[in-house]
């Protein structure tokens, strides 16, 4: 049976723990079985390829690395518990 998740592809999502902490993207792919999303721009890796034909000198490619996802919120979700949490007054 296929899980369920908060996230979905073409979702726009911040992350919201570890060290991609605040950054923010769309999710490209979400992989199930490792509870994980790739998000554009967030979690980048290089990966170092060996000479070829289409790559004489070789060459280092970058790519999305992927993220949990617990450490993912919605950005309209998060947008609108920031705005509650400033609207609410400060408790002294």
């Amino acid at each position: 049976m296929a899980q369920k998740f908060h996230v979905k592809r073409g979702d726009q999502v911040v992350v919201i723990a570890g060290s991609q902490k605040g950054k923010s993207g769309k999710v490209l792919e979400v992989l199930a079985a490792k509870q994980r999303a790739r998000i554009e721009g967030v979690a980048m890796i290089k990966r170092h390829l060996k000479k070829s034909q289409e790559h004489p000198q070789g060459t280092i490619a970058e790519r999305e690395g992927s993220v949990h996802i617990s450490n993912l919120m919605l950005q309209s979700t998060f947008d609108a518990s920031k705005r509650k949490k400033e609207a609410a007054p400060a408790k002294a």
